[in-house]
């Protein structure tokens, strides 16, 4: 069967997802470095504010920053003033970073306005396109997960 000029085939899906993550991604960039901020250092904040307290690995887990980055973004965030690392109760080798009183002040006023700026940028996109959007962006993460683990299997077997 002959492909359409029209026809939204896996490669062109991809080169549009990738430019439009680019783009959405080089604008925030932006915002946050006017703010004072690299991106890294704004998820982790983030994360914090919702999460609440957590460890600098499952920080980095979360936000998909390796361990040596994270311990950067958290010196960083530490000199400013915003979080704090204190030993767990429970284990005095495992470390807990949380967020000062004007750590939760910056980041709470500052994903208000980031939340603002992606509203502007999506603003074009409807509610219903948003929720066929996430629901297909879903779809597509699980089954690339999917399809990377069976690789990685395939992979370890054929060299066992």
């Amino acid at each position: 069967m002959a492909k359409t000029m029209t026809e939204t085939t896996a490669p062109k899906l991809w080169i549009v997802l990738a430019r439009a993550y680019g783009a959405i991604a080089a604008y925030v960039e932006h915002r946050m470095t006017a703010e004072g901020l690299c991106l890294s250092d704004f998820m982790a904040l983030e994360v914090l504010l919702h999460k609440g307290p957590m460890t600098m690995s499952a920080i980095g887990e979360k936000i998909l920053l390796a361990n040596a980055s994270m311990t950067s973004a958290i010196d960083r965030l530490e000199k400013l003033g915003f979080v704090t690392r204190n030993e767990s109760k429970e284990d005095r080798r495992i470390r807990i970073v949380e967020l000062t009183t004007e750590g939760q002040k910056f980041i709470s006023e500052m994903f208000k306005r980031h939340e603002q700026d992606l509203e502007f940028v999506m603003s074009e996109v409807s509610a219903t396109e948003r929720t066929q959007i996430r629901r297909a962006l879903k779809k597509i993460g699980m089954a690339a997960k999917a399809a990377a683990d069976s690789h990685k299997q395939a992979v370890a077997a054929r060299n066992n």
